[in-house]
């Protein structure tokens, strides 16, 4: 169950065929999901890997910007981004005790492929805490389980809520997870696409809006997984990461604009204010073909030809983003399955229970 499908709407824009990151050509999704409830062992976590461009990125590098909203959160690559603009591998999402070896398991993928030409990649690992739910200390994640999301990468739809990276995740003490979204300007506005993927754990309950209505107010009395011992965690705590793809072709201080705009979409639904939370957006372009690969030793051309969206234009490239962002984070909730772990259980939220907040809080389904 998707929040289209509830009759539910977020801004005005129309989605792309899959309501979905992979809207944007050549993005593709893949997903490794591990879980397993023992009596002495609570294993639910995984990994998410997005892939920029149907070839492998270091053979077709995109421009891209990062924005961190709040950085109490980790992640790898990102200062080579913000340096040189430019995203040369995938992006993976894991949780906050496997970037290690998720990072050095696309390291490897890389040297597989045969990427020897220059002296380094720097991939780009980032990660929410799914401690509450999962043994985080057992560090479960392998070098094979990345291969596995690497091989599972594909278009079209893409699998939300508890799968992959997403798999332990909580959002506003409703079961969290993987989420996406997209939009598609017209072709006034450009006629380029926005997509969205979103790997939600963060936010207090009474935070919760849906399309601008504080659903949360009414439903603080559903049992929460923080409910117990202090020492489970408080509230709020956690991280959302997002990632932002479009073919508008942006350049990258563009692409880090539009990181920005994540922000408002993460504001909307109620995030964005808590300390414990950290909130790291990844925006790139595939607007932009033919972008030097490094080639150490053999350098090509000193100049290349591009393109950018003028300012002019840019706006309805920020609301897509704001809106996809809402819509993804949304579609995640909506899309999770209960799941128990380490004696705790995160209760999705359920679509009937969604429908009758919003009725009480005074929302109405359009004629």
């Amino acid at each position: 169950m998707r929040l289209r499908d509830l009759g539910i709407t977020i801004g005005d824009g129309k989605p792309g065929a899959f309501n979905a990151i992979t809207d944007v050509p050549g993005v593709r999704v893949g997903h490794h999901t591990l879980n397993a409830e023992h009596a002495d062992r609570s294993m639910h976590t995984g990994v998410t890997v997005i892939e920029p461009r149907a070839v492998a990125a270091h053979l077709a590098p995109c421009f891209a910007g990062v924005h961190v909203l709040n950085g109490n959160g980790d992640a790898t690559g990102l200062e080579w981004i913000r340096e040189a603009g430019l995203l040369t591998t995938p992006i993976a999402y894991t949780n906050t005790h496997s970037v290690g070896v998720v990072r050095d398991a696309l390291v490897a993928a890389e040297r597989e492929m045969g990427q020897q030409h220059t002296y380094w990649c720097m991939p780009v690992v980032l990660e929410t805490y799914d401690g509450i739910l999962s043994d985080i200390w057992d560090q479960h994640v392998t070098a094979e389980h990345v291969h596995a999301a690497l091989r599972d990468a594909r278009s079209g739809a893409v699998q939300e809520g508890c799968v992959g990276g997403g798999t332990g995740m909580i959002c506003h003490e409703f079961k969290g997870g993987i989420g996406t979204s997209s939009r598609v300007l017209s072709e006034e506005e450009g006629g380029w696409t926005v997509g969205v993927l979103v790997q939600a754990n963060y936010g207090a309950r009474g935070a919760l809006r849906v399309a601008g209505y504080p659903v949360g107010s009414v439903l603080r009395e559903v049992p929460s997984p923080y409910d117990g011992p202090v020492n489970v965690g408080v509230p709020g705590m956690g991280s959302i990461v997002i990632t932002l793809a479009t073919d508008a072709p942006l350049l990258p201080h563009q692409c880090t604009r539009l990181a920005q705009r994540a922000s408002i979409g993460l504001a909307r639904v109620g995030g964005g204010t808590e300390d414990d939370s950290g909130d790291i957006f990844i925006a790139f372009s595939v607007g932009n073909n033919g972008l030097p690969v490094a080639n150490l030793g053999q350098p090509g051309a000193p100049t290349t030809a591009l393109q950018m969206v003028n300012n002019d234009y840019i706006s309805a490239l920020f609301v897509a983003a704001a809106d996809a962002v809402e819509e993804a984070i949304l579609n995640a909730m909506l899309a999770a399955n209960d799941l128990h772990g380490r004696g705790k259980t995160a209760l999705a939220l359920k679509p009937e229970q969604l429908l009758a907040a919003l009725k009480q809080v005074g929302w109405a389904p359009h004629s």
